[in-house]
């Protein structure tokens, strides 16, 4: 959009490979790796670092996956960051039913001096097929109920979860 208007897509090396950024009307769209998750059993530490004990726990790729009831819960946690860092994962993420949206979440990676991420592309990789599992749904609604937040569309395609958001420039 700012260095080469014309462009329908870029493509970043990053560390988890090529990522490809395309152009949907006034969208941004990505094709990410689905994550599965797998269930972990109950964690008092995890508990802990949140403040409030989860409805369910999961593992993925690199984070945990906290289920809790429903919207409020997910918008009143203010996790401990200095337990979450002591956790053994990189980050956590915390999901429940959304009260306009088939999800909401946040995400915390104080280990990666990130107390929370406004919106993560990421996090959604394990988000996708986690909800769509559950709502028998192939494409979901989400928003990341962070400070700043953002609104997602998450199509489950195979193996592939493809992200459709707006930016927010912030350099």
């Amino acid at each position: 959009e700012r260095l080469a208007p014309g462009r329908p897509s870029v493509r970043f090396h990053t560390r988890s490979g090529v990522l490809e950024v395309g152009r949907e009307g006034d969208r941004l769209v990505m094709d990410f790796p689905s994550w599965p998750v797998t269930p972990a059993p109950a964690d008092a530490r995890v508990a802990a670092a949140l403040g409030h004990n989860p409805t369910a726990l999961f593992r993925c790729e690199r984070d945990y996956l906290a289920v809790f009831a429903d919207e409020a819960a997910i918008r009143a946690l203010v996790p401990d960051q200095g337990q979450l860092r002591a956790l053994d994962r990189l980050g956590m993420i915390v999901t429940a039913p959304g009260s306009d949206v088939d999800f909401v979440s946040r995400y915390f990676a104080p280990r990666m001096g990130v107390a929370e991420d406004p919106v993560t592309g990421s996090a959604h990789c394990a988000l996708a097929p986690y909800w769509a599992d559950r709502l028998k749904k192939g494409t979901l609604t989400a928003r990341q109920v962070s400070g700043r937040g953002g609104e997602l569309t998450c199509a489950l395609r195979g193996d592939r979860v493809v992200l459709k958001g707006r930016a927010a420039f912030y350099l």
